[in-house]
């Protein structure tokens, strides 16, 4: 069939009329210097701060310093493959983190990359790594605790949910096990967990990992990893991506405990960068803004009131002291802006007492209100208690020979509680457990057991009340009080297992 030409030409002319070629505006600029993760870059007039940038050889920046004539930016790759000259675009995006529940149980990088070889996962929303804290309104004070299973924690300096409660202490003192103890003790429980490695050895994070699929604390959890072998820039961002994870279950009324381990490094890397980029150093060459570097994330950690959605993020800091100096420049900036410490004692953890949780420097601003009232109504005077019998045992320590009575039973009486605040590593205890443990304690039934067989008699009557005594156990835990029923019947099951005892 013969094809017109008129045909031809109109198919042609109406093609030409159709073609939309659309023009689009990307500030561009070029590379005048770079080297050690760092480009300064010129032309980039319109970008913003915190905007990812874009380089050669799919390598992603960071826009931070916004200069008259150039721009500062942080390399988030390998910066060796960048060079003088390179063209550099702007995104037009504010640094954001892939977020959605297909996180938990993966671990990932400050970025959202998968690092545990199961591939990408599907995300659902973007959130902006930077976000400004809810106000004062939204916000409903701390009453539901965090339980960490750990007796001398939820005894003596309960958490809540929506506290910032720092975890403080030497090297090697068990900071992050006791973090570990929390996320593992969270277990079939409706909190999700976030664990933030910052600058921490690749083999460290494999153990984390490895720890918390053993204990089935996997299947709550999300790992977001920025090792030591990755650059600055990364580990910086790693507790906001962090965060920003959190947040999207926040939004959503879900609960979530985070865990940052640990801000020291990070204000190391936030350090190094800052240099870098020619800030001007201040005390101990930190920038002058590193206190707002760590108030405006742990801001972030709050308990919404049920009107804005409910849900809340418990933030746990890790802060690791040089030789027990807690007044040194990012553990008192911590320190002021958190509601409490839990201060490990190096003393204590060579002494054998662990966790080395040092009782007297320890607090919590929240206080009971974040406790369980069976929990008060057996614990209420443990601190106090065990305060005094550290200041009595430093005093007599010289010559026990002329004490009273009195004095000597409250030594006795202290030395068994400390054997009994010991737990090991992993075993989280549920509260109603804890509970029947500091009964016993305070009604006298461990007062005629030698010091050296209390742990073997806890792990006992552990036992003991589960085998005979459910129904207590789980009536204190449905109605999170002592009552008077349960106070008769504990006092029975404690009659008939001193009888079991062989002293």
């Amino acid at each position: 069939m013969a094809v017109r030409t008129q045909d031809i030409a109109s198919v042609i002319k109406r093609q030409i009329e159709e073609f939309g070629g659309e023009l689009t505006m990307v500030d561009v600029g070029s590379v005048v210097e770079a080297g050690d993760g760092i480009a300064r870059i010129h032309g980039l007039s319109g970008v913003k701060s915190n905007e990812l940038l874009q380089f050669p050889h799919d390598i992603l920046g960071l826009a931070l310093n916004l200069e008259e004539d150039s721009v500062g930016a942080v390399i988030l790759g390998d910066y060796t493959k960048i060079k003088e000259g390179d063209e550099v675009r702007s995104t037009g995006r504010i640094i954001e983190v892939p977020a959605s529940e297909a996180l938990i149980g993966r671990v990932v990088d400050p970025l959202g990359r998968a690092l545990d070889g199961k591939g990408p996962f599907r995300a659902v929303k973007s959130m902006p790594v930077e976000k400004i804290a809810p106000g004062v309104v939204t916000r409903k004070s701390v009453s539901i605790p965090v339980q960490f299973g750990i007796k001398v924690v939820d005894a003596m300096v309960p958490v809540g949910r929506g506290q910032r409660e720092l975890i403080i202490g030497d090297r090697n003192t068990g900071k992050t096990a006791i973090c570990l103890d929390a996320i593992i003790n969270q277990k079939g429980g409706d909190l999700i967990c976030v664990y933030v490695a910052i600058g921490q050895k690749q083999s460290k994070v494999a153990t984390v990992v490895s720890t918390l699929q053993q204990h089935g604390a996997m299947d709550h959890t999300i790992v977001v990893a920025a090792n030591a072998s990755d650059p600055a820039p990364l580990q910086y961002l790693a507790p906001y991506a962090g965060c920003a994870m959190a947040e999207y279950f926040l939004e959503k009324g879900k609960d979530v405990l985070i865990v940052y381990d640990d801000l020291t490094k990070h204000a190391w890397a936030y350090r190094q960068m800052s240099l870098l980029l020619r800030r001007p150093p201040g005390r101990e060459a930190y920038p002058g803004d590193v206190f707002y570097l760590h108030s405006r994330l742990l801001e972030r950690a709050c308990r919404l009131d049920p009107q804005y959605g409910g849900g809340s993020i418990t933030a746990l800091p890790i802060i690791e002291t040089q030789a027990g100096d807690v007044s040194a420049y990012i553990p008192t900036n911590v320190i002021s802006i958190t509601d409490g410490q839990i201060y490990f004692e190096t003393d204590l953890f060579n002494a054998g007492i662990r966790p080395a949780v040092n009782a007297g420097l320890s607090v919590t601003r929240v206080g009971g209100a974040a406790q369980r009232k069976a929990m008060r109504q057996v614990a209420g005077r443990l601190k106090l208690d065990m305060a005094q019998f550290q200041s009595l045992a430093a005093f007599t320590q010289f010559g026990a020979s002329d004490l009273d009575a009195s004095t000597r039973r409250q030594l006795e009486r202290g030395e068994r509680l400390t054997e009994l605040l010991k737990q090991r590593q992993y075993a989280p205890l549920s509260m109603e457990t804890q509970v029947t443990i500091f009964f016993l304690a305070n009604q006298g039934y461990l007062d005629d057991v030698p010091v050296a067989k209390i742990r073997n008699v806890e792990q006992a009557w552990v036992e003991y009340a589960a085998a005979n005594i459910p129904e207590v156990l789980k009536d204190i835990a449905e109605k999170r009080e002592l009552t008077d029923d349960s106070r008769k019947k504990l006092d029975e099951a404690a009659k008939a297992f001193k009888k079991t005892v062989k002293a």
